[in-house]
């Protein structure tokens, strides 16, 4: 799971000219050790480490059932109560009723009161503060990543530990909070709450408990339902309100496997995914999709890509297969086709692919179409074949209507980290835009595991990216620092884009795997066609390390005993445990200034015409004025980039919203001409996706500012909310 990336971007004067540099990530804690340092051969067997999945028997870490639910008898595949229709999929014209706005995700408002004539005059409504942050003596794990809802009289958010609250729209006052009592130890690689889930009941009248019900899914794997007005437990749902999702998942230890994403309901089913915290060992806990009752908990189905006949839970002594693909960025439901859109990620080991089974190799790195009443894959579409990138489905897809020659095609946009957009047929999957395979490196020294000679491409679609780099490319703050990248550029190896794997050496991974889109997604105006992009140009410098070169490096599980946060995790170097190799993985950066190699920009802000599919406007996004060389600001105004994460939203009033990048600042754009129009600073980063709403006649823009701990970006817990003074 990938679940998100790091680095600051800077400018800084040099002989009268600015220089851009990039990644104020802190650095890993061991780079790749390069040619003649990496061990090889046989030293690959010897280990501490047995190539077997753990015992279906072995028990569950204490505090991985959180709320210690009974788990019952194994439940057999079922259907959901029927659901009557929900606000998501024809919202109020005031409200934002889902984590996408609507249930096609367009992130598309049709507000209209903010302009560009006067977006230059919004200030500051309220500031909230949802009070999670780490304590004294915690790891900084923080990464809120919200997006609020908003329901008629009701702003609902969560904090980076699940709490669940419920705020007034025009003051920020608090009107109820749910405990979720989430534990610090329940914390993967990031405390994040993306948002919760607005639903309305069929089977409990209006005007009844838990007729309107807040959904949230916790780090530490529950469902929990409460009353949308007054935050209490829905007693009739699960276990008093809540389920474990941690049932037949077998061998885990807190933190292993969470939720952060929120659930979409399809036609009464809760479909749920979940982040397995990647770098860790090839037998992680399985990455299986299961459906829950909106009404009752009660289980329906799960789809385990290597039980793929099996949709009920395990028998007792069995568990889900281990290591499959997880899904861990927000699904899409659609109701008319009955099915629910599934971003999927590799199988766990990342960057080694031979322990594979053909069911992982077909369905990783794909949008995968499950039937909500059955759990069955109706379709799926690849977008990597046998990924060792790192380059899971971080982005949330988007529904629309594409228009074919014989009228309206129910149609699906897929952003991916390689910068390729795919545009689908949802009723079967096929490519409704062009899609090639090209020709990709396959020469690797890494024994038994060939890559696959061809990739495909979305020839249809402008490419969010930019040429394979070129030694010329490399930057720096001087020409010492210039050398040096040059030197590091020629050590390693690369190919291109799909650049294989090594072990004698490093190499360099091309879109990194945050370029293009992660978790952010898109947003698309259907009245004008025009989709926005916020996307990442961020290389990174990776190397396969023997068992053994991992032992002596310290790189453990997280279920080892030995295992320390700062020796690997889900992001830099990982143990991939069970395999022959651990992975280091760095950005492709000058170690001692922290500035990127490659040439600036590092971020940048893209208008497609759906229509013709081409761009436009383009140009960089992000400033220097929070970045700089060894992580100081430079206070320098000048747009030069950043890497951002957290995506965009566009109105009717023709106004882009987007935060997202390492200057801390929330921003406004001109959707037509893209030119910036207003900014604001925020108390922490704003590395989330902002919404806007409107209530008792006034609009509201609002950013969850709670930085992000591997971006380096400052960290708070301040929901910001904006809207334009009231007329004198």
């Amino acid at each position: 799971m990938t679940a998100t990336i790091l680095f600051g971007v800077a400018v800084i004067p040099v002989a009268l000219t600015a220089v851009p540099a990039a990644f104020a990530q802190t650095p890993p804690s061991n780079s790749a050790p390069g040619p003649g340092n990496a061990t090889t051969g046989h030293d690959a067997e010897k280990s501490s480490d047995k190539f077997d999945a753990p015992s279906p028997y072995a028990p569950q870490a204490p505090g991985v059932n959180a709320a210690n639910i009974p788990d019952g008898p194994p439940a057999e595949p079922s259907e959901p109560t029927p659901a009557v229709s929900q606000i998501s999929s024809n919202p109020d014209h005031d409200d934002w009723p889902a984590y996408g706005r609507d249930s096609n995700a367009t992130r598309y408002s049709p507000l209209d009161q903010i302009t560009p004539e006067n977006a230059g005059r919004l200030k500051r409504a309220f500031v909230y503060h949802t009070g999670s942050k780490p304590a004294p003596g915690q790891i900084n794990k923080w990464a809120a990543e919200t997006t609020p809802i908003k329901v008629g009289d009701g702003l609902y958010t969560c904090s980076a530990l699940n709490d669940i609250i419920k705020l007034d729209p025009a003051t920020g006052k608090e009107i109820w909070r749910h405990n979720s009592d989430v534990k610090y130890d329940s914390i993967p690689y990031t405390a994040a709450c993306k948002g919760v889930v607005y639903y309305t009941a069929s089977t409990v009248p209006e005007g009844q408990p838990c007729h309107n019900r807040i959904l949230v899914g916790t780090l530490d794997m529950r469902l929990i339902e409460v009353d949308a007005d007054d935050g209490k437990l829905c007693e009739g749902f699960g276990y008093h309100g809540q389920v474990n999702l941690m049932k037949g998942m077998g061998e885990s230890v807190p933190g292993f496997v969470a939720m952060t994403a929120p659930p979409p309901i399809v036609n009464g089913a809760i479909v749920v995914n979940h982040e397995v915290l990647d770098g860790q060992r090839r037998w992680a806990p399985s990455g299986v999709i299961r459906g829950y009752d909106a009404e009752t908990g009660r289980f329906l189905w799960a789809w385990d890509v290597n039980r793929p006949d099996q949709h009920g839970e395990p028998q007792p002594g069995q568990h889900y297969s281990r290591g499959t693909p997880n899904s861990w960025a927000a699904m899409t439901g659609d109701n008319e086709q009955g099915l629910v859109y599934v971003p999927t990620g590799n199988s766990a080991a990342d960057y080694y692919s031979a322990l594979r089974s053909p069911e992982e190799n077909k369905v990783s790195s794909s949008i995968v179409a499950i039937d909500v009443k059955t759990g069955s894959p109706r379709w799926v579409f690849q977008t990597v074949h046998k990924d060792v990138w790192d380059y899971d489905m971080g982005s949330q897809a988007t529904m629309f209507d594409f228009p074919g020659k014989d009228g309206p095609v129910p149609a699906l946009i897929v952003p991916t980290k390689r910068g390729q957009t795919f545009v689908l047929d949802r009723r079967d999957g096929k490519p409704i835009l062009p899609v090639e395979e090209r020709a990709a490196p396959t020469q690797t020294d890494v024994p038994n595991d060939p890559r696959s000679p061809t990739q495909p491409w979305s020839v249809g679609m402008p490419r969010l990216g930019v040429p394979d780099l070129k030694e010329t490319d490399m930057w720096g703050m001087s020409p010492i620092d210039q050398l040096y990248c040059r030197l590091k550029y020629r050590r390693a190896k690369y190919q291109g884009e799909f650049t294989a794997p090594e072990i004698s050496r490093p190499w360099l991974e091309y879109p990194g795997y945050n370029g293009g889109s992660d978790w952010g997604s898109m947003a698309y105006d259907a009245r004008s066609g025009v989709l926005i992009a916020n996307w990442n140009i961020t290389p990174m410098y990776d190397q396969l390390v023997t068992r053994k070169k991992a032992d002596q490096l310290g790189l453990m599980p997280v279920d080892d005993p030995n295992f320390t946060p700062s020796s690997g995790g889900a992001e830099g170097a990982g143990a991939m445990a069970d395999t022959p190799y651990g992975i280091v993985v760095s950005p492709f950066w000058n170690e001692f200034t922290h500035m990127m190699c490659n040439k600036p920009p590092y971020g940048m802000l893209t208008a497609i015409d759906m229509h013709t599919q081409k761009v436009l406007w383009q140009h960089p996004l992000g400033s220097a004025r929070a970045n700089g060389p060894w992580g100081l600001p430079t206070h320098l105004p000048l747009t030069i980039g950043t890497p951002n994460n957290g995506g965009p939203v566009i109105t009717a009033g023709g106004v882009i919203f987007v935060a997202a990048t390492t200057d801390d600042l929330i921003h406004a754009f001109d959707a037509k001409t893209g030119k910036e129009l207003w900014n604001d600073v925020l108390p922490g980063g704003g590395q989330a996706t902002p919404m806007t709403y409107e209530y008792k006649g006034k609009q509201y823009v609002a950013i969850m500012a709670g930085g992000h701990h591997f971006m380096m970006t400052p960290v708070s817990d301040a929901l910001v909310v904006y809207a334009l003074p009231d007329s004198k």
